[in-house]
């Protein structure tokens, strides 16, 4: 399961999401679009969206902090990784 959190270090929604895939255990890679702006350009290209957070599972965007969004998607990814 691959999953990608856009995020900037100023966003609260951001230590949100980023506090609640850590309390379920879940790995998953921080970039800093702040800092790194071709991962910018890749995430606004993606999602078609500039705002923060934005999480990337297996290809799947999802924006904000969409918990129950976020819940389903790794379930999801976890059963087809099991099956």
């Amino acid at each position: 399961m691959t999953i990608t959190v856009y995020s900037t270090p100023t966003c609260p929604y951001c230590h949100m999401l980023k506090d609640h895939l850590k309390k379920k255990g879940v790995k998953f890679q921080d970039v800093d679009v702040s800092k790194d702006h071709e991962a910018a350009h890749r995430m606004i290209s993606k999602s078609g969206q500039m705002g923060v957070p934005q999480t990337e599972i297996n290809g799947k965007i999802i924006i904000g902090f969409d918990q129950e969004a976020i819940d389903d998607e790794i379930k999801a990814m976890a059963s087809k990784a099991s099956a």
